[in-house]
């Protein structure tokens, strides 16, 4: 077997299973662990994947700051935003995560209906000043800048009094194996607070999201009720989370 041959069904592997483990991957090649290795260290300074011990984990790029991930396929957030704004009911507490994919929701809201947007971050309350009948709830605490949301103590205490219909929940990676994940722990604390409380989560998800891992674990896929994704999506991409009895809403 070639070695492109190798690293491409190593892919494979970690794309399906989200991890690699090395001794089992040469088994199943009949091939020496050390050659599984080297093409484990090889590919790690290519950054297709990240090297542990006994094998490999799929990596999640470094995202850009806030005002840089703006214009990063606005298009397409603003699909996602629309879909995820008509399921927003007369009535209903709705909590917005922070995120350029978020902002996209606020935009698109119903104008003809009254209801409650709940939120900690300062950009999407900022959205809301001239919305005609979105009632406001600002969640404040310690600034996470890259994220433009508050985290700590006093944002976990202003959460725990409220009890949303819907969160609507933005992630830097989904897997569908380790789940959902971001790349600060405190951030990451305060999305799986917000979901306990909410009677519902939904996650947005853009293309580049899919079949990567963040360092730190808001929940797990069974942990939500649905996803709204691009309708280009490949049905492949979508099937192991259908199978996990997740709602998947294109848009």
């Amino acid at each position: 077997m070639l070695t492109s041959q190798r690293k491409t069904l190593i892919l494979d592997i970690l794309r399906r299973d989200g991890q690699v483990i090395a001794k089992r991957v040469a088994e199943d090649f009949e091939l020496s662990e050390d050659t599984i290795r080297r093409d484990l260290r090889e590919m790690a300074a290519e950054g297709l994947l990240k090297r542990v011990h006994g094998g490999a984990l799929p990596i999640a790029p470094d995202l850009p700051d806030f005002t840089a991930r703006r214009d990063v396929a606005s298009g397409v957030k603003a699909r996602l935003g629309a879909r995820a704004a008509e399921m927003v009911k007369a009535g209903q507490m709705v909590f917005l995560d922070g995120g350029t994919t978020t902002a996209e929701i606020v935009r698109h809201l119903p104008r003809d209906i009254a209801f409650t947007i709940a939120t900690h971050s300062p950009t999407i309350a900022a959205e809301l000043e001239h919305h005609p009948t979105a009632e406001v709830i600002l969640c404040g605490g310690r600034l996470y800048k890259h994220s433009m949301v508050a985290t700590g103590a006093v944002a976990m205490a202003a959460i725990s009094a409220l009890r949303p219909d819907l969160f609507f929940l933005g992630v830097t990676a989904a897997h569908p194996v380790h789940g959902f994940s971001t790349g600060d722990f405190e951030e990451a604390a305060i999305k799986r607070h917000i979901a306990q409380r909410s009677a519902e989560t939904h996650v947005l998800l853009t293309a580049e999201k899919f079949d990567l891992v963040s360092p730190c674990t808001v929940l797990a896929v069974s942990d939500v009720a649905g996803l709204i994704v691009p309708a280009e999506t490949p049905a492949e991409r979508l099937q192991p989370y259908a199978e996990l009895n997740v709602a998947i809403a294109a848009a």
